[in-house]
């Protein structure tokens, strides 16, 4: 009988092969290295669709990253071919910057639909197109600060020393590492007291607005701001609410994530009506779409018969990368920028910049 030995699992992130010696009758597994995605801007930009970004923005150090030295994808005249064009096109018509910066609040008091991945990844795609975007983690878990590879240590500053000690936002902003033009506010978990310390406060609901607003007028702005809130309505929520001038909901296509979606616009139209009068539903976004299930299609028309032209046309399937993403700190942009979610994002991030904001948003602004 042949002897069978089996060595240690390949690692994640390899594929491994069975070989076998030859007359020895043994079998062995080896494994064979799998280059690791390109994390740069330029594999960005690679990513990106006829008009999704600019490659004229790149700085020299960056062109000069794309090389098949640098990235295994371009290790052929093909591959390098289809780069160079993608850039060209990229060059003659990239996102438009917004004319004032727009701050965006991804909410959606319904857990697992998608929010944070869609705060961070919609930040990564106008970043790559070279737009300056700063993201606030208003969750205490922490989850966009994660998926950003951002240190959140607990005695680092966070979005806890803004909102309750009133430290200035700059001081707590940190660069998003591999993402040129994107910064992360993190929230640490000292933020689940938050609510219960702001609450004997005068203006508890405006403290985030005062420091964005801050921040803005300051050396150090931005294009887009977007804020990632808890799956709830409590006040770190309203904060949000107030500090913002637009709303994106991300809506799985399951039945559930339809229930809360009626609260959540009352809340919206409660916090217009006392705090906020610019505040407005400018987005909705239908994520984990799987287009296999009757269900999933009755959600996306229910929600498009309710929302109108407010839903987006992209729409984000369910993607093993998207969910793989967050384990390495990575946006799914990075981790894999060819993937299908990735360019579901590009999309999405392309349709809302190019519809820009509304007119009462606008009109609110002057």
């Amino acid at each position: 009988m042949s002897n069978v030995s089996r060595e240690t699992l390949p690692a994640p992130g390899h594929r491994g092969r069975f070989v076998a010696t030859q007359g020895s009758g043994n079998v062995s597994r080896e494994t064979l290295p799998t280059p690791a995605p390109p994390r740069t801007l330029p594999a960005l930009a690679a990513a990106l669709p006829p008009g999704a970004g600019s490659a004229d923005r790149l700085t020299a150090p960056d062109r000069r990253e794309i090389s098949p030295e640098t990235s295994p994808y371009l290790d052929s005249p093909i591959a390098r071919a289809a780069m160079s064009a993608v850039r060209d096109r990229a060059a003659r018509a990239g996102l438009p910057r917004p004319r004032r910066p727009r701050v965006l609040v991804v909410a959606n008091q319904k857990g697992g639909v998608g929010k944070t991945t869609t705060a961070v990844n919609l930040a990564a795609a106008w970043a790559a197109a070279g737009l300056r975007v700063l993201v606030v983690d208003l969750d205490p878990q922490g989850n966009a600060s994660t998926a950003l590879g951002v240190d959140r240590t607990v005695d680092l500053p966070s979005t806890y020393d803004v909102l309750v000690e009133g430290r200035p936002l700059r001081e707590v902003v940190r660069s998003v590492p591999d993402v040129p033009r994107l910064t992360c506010a993190p929230a640490t978990m000292d933020l689940a007291g938050a609510e219960i310390e702001l609450v004997g406060r005068p203006e508890r609901e405006l403290q985030l607005r005062r420091a964005l607003t801050a921040y803005g007028d300051g050396e150090a702005s931005y294009d887009y701001a977007v804020l990632d809130c808890p799956p709830s309505l409590g006040l770190l929520t309203v904060n949000a609410l107030s500090a913002a001038g637009e709303v994106l909901i991300p809506i799985q296509c399951e039945y559930y994530a339809l229930e809360g979606v009626t609260a959540l616009a009352a809340s919206v139209e409660r916090v217009r009506r006392a705090l906020n009068p610019r505040l407005e539903i400018s987005t909705v976004l239908l994520t984990m779409y799987d287009g296999r299930t009757r269900l999933a299609e009755q959600v996306a028309e229910e929600v498009r018969r309710h929302f109108g032209d407010r839903v987006l046309r992209t729409v984000v399937g369910r993607s093993v990368r998207i969910a793989e993403a967050p384990s390495y700190g990575q946006t799914v942009l990075t981790y894999d920028p060819r993937s299908r979610g990735a360019q579901a994002y590009i999309d999405a991030a392309r349709e809302i910049a190019l519809r820009g904001p509304s007119a009462t948003f606008e009109e609110g602004d002057r």
